[in-house]
C-alpha cells in the first residue's frame, strides 16, 4: 500500500487533477506514472482519458454516465491500492553522441560543474531515467532522475533552434528532443534514434512509464545510426 497522499482538485465540470505528496520528485511521479497506467489498463467507470505530466495527472470523465464525487472516491481507493513500488514499463536504451554540433553546452556545462568533459559524460550515462511525460511537441521526453550534481537552470534567452534528437539538461530534468525548434534547454549530445516517425505503427517512441539509459557513441557511429534509422529494441520490465 501506498503511504504517499493524494491531493485531488476539480477541473471544470469533467475532470480532475491528481497530485501527489511524498517525499521528493521521484517518487511523486513515479506514483503519478502508476496511478495512470493501473487506470489504462483497468479503467473506472466513466473515465474517459487520462493525460499523465510530470508531477500530476488529469483524469477526463464524463458527468453524465458518473458524478465527480463517485470518480473522486474511485480514484482514491485505486490509489491507495497502488503498490509501494511504481510499475514499470521498457527500458531504452539510447546512443548518444556527446558534444558536436547540436551539444553545444557539454563543455561550458563541465567547466560550471569543475569537472572534466569526460567525467561529466560518464555521469549522465550512469542514471536510470524515468519518462515522466511526451509533451510540448510531440514525443518530447521529459525525464526524471538526473544526478542533482547536473542539475542547470535553463537559458536566459532561448535558441531559436534546437535539432531533434537533441539530449538535454533543464532544471533537475532531461530531455530528448522529439522535432527542431526552440529551446532554453542545455544541450550537451544528439541521439540519432528517432523519437517522433509517423511511419511507425506507434509513431512516438517512449511513453511515460519507460525507463531510459544512455550510453556514448562516436560521431561516425551516430552518422552510420541515423542513416539506417536505428531504432533500439525497448526491453520490457516488470514491477520489483
Amino acid at each position: 500500500m501506498t503511504q504517499a497522499a493524494l491531493l485531488v482538485h476539480p477541473c471544470g465540470d469533467r475532470a480532475l487533477s491528481l497530485r501527489v505528496a511524498a517525499n521528493g520528485p521521484a517518487l511523486a511521479g513515479d506514483k503519478i506514472i502508476a496511478l495512470a497506467q493501473s487506470l489504462r489498463e483497468d479503467p473506472l467507470n466513466g473515465v474517459v482519458e487520462t493525460v499523465p505530466t510530470c508531477d500530476a495527472l488529469l483524469v477526463i470523465y464524463d458527468p453524465q454516465t458518473v458524478p465527480f464525487a463517485h470518480v473522486r472516491a474511485g480514484l482514491e481507493d485505486r490509489f491507495a491500492d497502488l503498490p509501494d513500488q511504481a510499475l514499470i514499463g521498457r527500458m531504452w536504451d539510447i546512443p548518444v553522441v556527446y558534444g558536436g554540433d547540436v551539444g553545444v553546452d557539454l563543455d561550458a556545462l563541465a567547466h560550471a560543474k569543475r569537472m572534466s568533459r569526460d567525467a561529466l559524460i560518464t555521469l549522465h550515462a550512469s542514471a536510470t531515467y524515468s519518462v515522466y511525460m511526451a509533451g510540448g511537441a510531440p514525443g518530447f521526453a521529459y525525464l526524471g532522475g538526473l544526478p542533482e550534481v547536473l542539475h542547470a537552470p535553463r537559458l536566459a534567452v532561448p535558441r531559436p533552434r534546437v535539432e531533434a534528437g537533441a539530449v538535454g539538461i533543464g532544471g533537475r530534468q532531461a530531455a530528448v528532443t522529439s522535432a527542431a525548434g526552440p529551446s532554453g534547454w542545455r544541450y550537451i549530445g544528439q541521439t540519432p534514434v528517432c523519437l517522433l516517425d509517423q511511419t511507425r505503427d506507434d509513431p512516438i517512441l517512449m511513453r511515460a512509464g519507460d525507463r531510459v539509459r544512455f550510453y556514448a557513441v562516436s560521431a561516425a557511429d551516430g552518422r552510420q545510426m541515423a542513416r539506417t534509422k536505428f531504432a533500439p529494441e525497448p526491453r520490457v520490465l516488470s514491477a520489483p
